[in-house]
């Protein structure tokens, strides 16, 4: 391997998939300012998640709504500026 080029924060965090409760554990420097306390009693950083492969229709064979109407609208106000009238 190269030296240099990977990051330094590895550390255990916790990902939720926020469409049905489910959450798992694994390394990751995906920057995270919420904390959870996890099944195993210890507290880890928190990763939300609009999707995973316990929701996502493919894995799970069954189509699930999830609601990104919110994500829509904020991304529509945010980039309104720059959208033709």
């Amino acid at each position: 391997m190269k030296k240099d080029i990977h990051p330094e924060n590895y550390r255990l965090v916790v990902f939720k998939d926020m469409t049905n409760d489910y959450s798992f554990v694994t390394r990751s420097c995906a920057e995270s300012t919420e904390t959870i306390k996890h099944e195993d009693g210890k507290e880890y950083p928190l990763v939300k998640l609009d999707i995973s492969h316990m929701s996502h229709p493919y894995f799970t064979g069954v189509e699930q709504y999830v609601d990104t109407a919110g994500r829509i609208d904020k991304f529509k106000n945010r980039y309104a500026r720059h959208m033709k009238k």
